[in-house]
């Protein structure tokens, strides 16, 4: 039986809603934060409507490149987002990423749910990657 898992990861980031959302759906914004630790965003593709695709290269620190894709399930900027997530390389079904940019003091809390994770090794995964997203946009969002 195959699991089916959710991740919640949460951060608060001294920018406007409206800034971090950009930053998440534009692509001269994204490759400039996006990736785990170690992992560089040489190209991303954003078609930004419902049903509309992203894919966002990722290039290991051994050159290889992966790449995530998907599409919009819903868009309400600049509080919500909702698209499906899939490893173009991986046969798997897709899974949900449901981003949201909620004011919070003098930043905003940005919070990552990432549904339909298959297992406790793709889950951990996630996380780390997720936290270090998160950590990229936190810099960028501050320089």
């Amino acid at each position: 039986m195959k699991e089916n898992l959710t991740l919640v990861v949460r951060r608060i980031i001294a920018a406007t809603p409206e800034r971090l959302f950009d930053a998440w759906t534009m692509p001269e914004h994204l490759i400039r934060w996006w990736g785990p630790r170690g992992v560089t965003c040489p190209q991303a593709d954003v078609d930004l409507r419902v049903g509309g695709s992203y894919r966002i290269a990722n290039r290991l620190p051994s050159g290889e490149m992966l790449f995530i894709a998907g599409e919009f399930q819903q868009i309400e900027r600049p509080r919500k987002l909702v698209y499906t997530w899939r490893m173009e390389s991986a046969q798997a079904p897709a899974e949900i990423v449901t981003v949201l940019f909620e004011p919070s003091g003098a930043g905003t809390e940005v919070s990552v749910i990432h549904e339909r994770i298959a297992g406790a090794s793709a889950f951990e995964g996630h996380q780390a990657g997720w936290h270090a997203c998160l950590d990229g946009l936190v810099a960028y969002a501050s320089s």
